[in-house]
C-alpha cells in the first residue's frame, strides 16, 4: 500500500508568521502594545528607520546601548591641576595660555579641571567644569574660576 505523504508546504518552515496571518496575532504581550518601540507586523524591522530618525542616528540598538537609548551625556576630558602648572610652557606655545604680570590665563575649554597638585601660580583658568578641590585651591593661590558653558558663553 502506498503511503499519503505530507507535503513540504505544510510545515511552515521559515516562514515568520506560520500561515497565521502575521506575527502579532499569535504571540502574547497584547500584540506588542506597551513594550516600547518593538516593532510588529510581518516585517519586524519596519520600524527602525523611524528609529534611527528620531535618535539621530543608529545608536539605539545594540547591547551596550540598552539602557541609554541615544541619550549620553558627553563626558569631558580631564585634567589636574598639576599638570597644567606642567604644561604651562608649551600651553603658551600652543596660544591655550597667556602670561599677564606674575599671573597666567588659561583656556581649557572641553576639559574638567581636577584638584591633584598644588598651585603657587596665580591662575586664572577658563574650563567647562570643575572639581571642588581644584576651585578651593585656584582660589586659596589667588586665582580665578571662569566656567564655559555648552555654546561657548562664560559666567563667573
Amino acid at each position: 500500500m502506498k503511503l499519503k505523504r505530507k507535503k513540504k508546504s505544510s510545515r511552515y518552515r521559515g516562514s515568520q508568521s506560520a500561515k497565521r496571518g502575521r506575527k502579532a496575532r499569535t504571540r502574547g504581550s497584547g500584540n506588542q502594545g506597551g513594550k516600547g518601540w518593538a516593532g510588529t507586523g510581518k516585517r519586524g524591522d519596519q520600524k527602525k528607520t523611524l528609529v534611527i530618525k528620531l535618535t539621530g542616528g543608529n545608536n539605539y540598538f545594540g547591547k551596550s546601548r540598552t539602557l541609554r537609548r541615544g541619550t549620553v551625556p558627553a563626558k569631558l576630558d580631564s585634567i589636574n591641576i598639576k599638570q597644567v602648572i606642567i604644561n604651562l610652557p608649551s600651553l603658551i606655545q600652543q596660544g591655550k595660555a597667556k602670561e599677564n604680570k606674575g599671573s597666567y590665563e588659561v583656556d581649557l575649554d572641553g576639559y574638567k579641571v581636577l584638584g591633584d597638585g598644588e598651585i603657587k601660580e596665580k591662575l586664572t583658568v577658563k574650563a567647562s567644569a570643575f572639581s571642588a578641590s581644584a576651585r578651593e585651591k585656584i582660589e586659596e593661590a589667588g586665582g580665578k574660576i571662569i566656567l564655559i558653558g555648552k555654546s561657548g558663553e562664560k559666567s563667573e
